[in-house]
């Protein structure tokens, strides 16, 4: 009965987010089926975790939209969600349901969900944020070096203090539910640790290209904003925005069990 609710819930959340195009087509049918799976298999709690994620995100994404005008040419995907976005920012945590539902007595189920849903979130607030700040960037891998602002590999202090924000709205509630205040430092660690490691991504091996036209960096491709055909600058081909924020959540993963089990 808790998976027909939670495929019901699921489908009402994406077909309202869907009608207010947050979600693609492609994007609500994977929505749905991470719903149901979260709502379903883990109960109220996983859900509201899940939600607060989707809902303070997509918030941001529209949110300040003239003071973005300009940078969606920098990104391969605009806010309007598609399968590859959902799953890359949403697969991991629906993995650690499935692992708790085998595992009910061990707590790493919800430890690990939640730390991948804070660094998943913990990136995009640095994202949507971080462009807000007056001053440019600096390359993770070069601080000397001042980038545009929408550049991958680009971090600020403001942006990581966004980071640090957007990991904190999941780790909160899920210490709170878990009746253990140890996890809000742990899970906003592994949030900003998350949020970091895609801007190391972003800045060596992600997938970037080259608009001729408009002579600027860009996720986007094969062709530009502009219509221009764009041609590959680094990284690696197959490493795309999709992937880099699954690797994402899977750092703040790695560092959630390093901390657990060493410190």
């Amino acid at each position: 009965m808790q998976i027909v609710i939670g495929f019901v819930l699921a489908i009402i959340i994406a077909y309202l987010a869907y009608r207010a195009r947050s979600l693609s087509t492609s994007g609500a049918v994977a929505a749905t089926l991470v719903g149901t799976i979260i709502f379903g298999m883990g109960g109220l709690q996983w859900a509201i975790l899940l939600l607060l994620f989707f809902i303070t995100s997509s918030g941001l994404s529209r949110a300040f939209k003239k003071r973005k005008q300009g940078l969606n040419e920098k990104y391969s995907k605009g806010h309007e969600r598609d399968a590859g976005q959902v799953f890359g920012n949403g697969g991991l945590a629906t993995a650690f349901v499935l692992i708790h539902a085998l595992n009910p007595e061990s707590s790493i189920g919800w430890v690990e969900f939640a730390a991948s849903l804070a660094a998943v979130n913990a990136d995009t607030w640095a994202t949507e944020l971080g462009v807000l700040n007056p001053t440019p960037p600096r390359m993770i891998t070069d601080l000397r070096k001042r980038v545009e602002k929408g550049t991958s590999g680009g971090v600020s202090l403001f942006g990581m203090l966004a980071s640090l924000l957007g990991a904190s709205v999941i780790a909160l509630p899920a210490a709170l539910f878990a009746g253990n205040w140890s996890l809000f430092p742990l899970i906003t660690l592994a949030g900003l640790g998350g949020s970091l490691f895609d801007s190391l991504l972003g800045a060596t091996v992600q997938a970037m290209y080259y608009c001729p036209a408009h002579k600027k960096e860009t996720e986007k491709h094969p062709l530009h904003t502009c219509g221009t055909e764009t041609v590959q600058l680094r990284g690696w081909k197959w490493l795309d925005n999709d992937w880099v924020n699954f690797a994402c959540g899977a750092f703040g993963v790695m560092v959630a069990l390093f901390v657990t089990a060493f410190i």
